[in-house]
């Protein structure tokens, strides 16, 4: 059994985990987890627990794992974002063929206010990658 357990085990948190050590090297064969830090995905801080010194192998695994998690994080990000075009079609069909006047009234302002946000950061962002396009294909020259 202790063999096919990871050395580590690492408690999601809102902003990174909780890292522990796995033994089942112990006399009883129990599953022991004993907390050795802290990991904030956001600054890469590690927090030791208490004044516990880490051992290279503990940086190892938890930079390991804090590489791998920064790498989920984002590619999470980017399809939380296709999946939000998804629902703003399936929204559109919704209100073009199932909505009542009343469901529209309770959502129409919101939503066309967040469009109208979502719409305006957008062209901005594209005019100021033409800009630097633009800019760095002048420098070029």
């Amino acid at each position: 059994m202790g063999s096919d357990l990871p050395d580590y085990y690492f408690r999601i948190r809102e902003n990174g985990a909780a890292v522990f050590r796995v033994d089942t090297e112990n006399r009883q064969r129990r599953i022991e987890m004993d907390q050795l830090a802290i990991v904030n995905v956001r600054n890469g801080e590690v927090k030791p627990q208490g004044d516990r010194v880490l051992t290279e192998e503990d940086i190892a695994a938890i930079q390991a794992w804090l590489d791998e998690r920064v790498v989920v994080l984002a590619r999470r990000d980017i399809d939380d974002i296709h999946r939000a075009v998804d629902y703003l079609n399936i929204t559109t069909q919704w209100v073009q063929a199932k909505a009542t006047d009343a469901q529209l009234d309770d959502v129409t302002d919101a939503l066309l206010l967040a469009m109208h946000d979502l719409r305006t950061v957008l062209v901005r962002k594209k005019a100021d990658r033409l800009m630097a396009s633009d800019r760095a294909a002048a420098a070029e020259d």
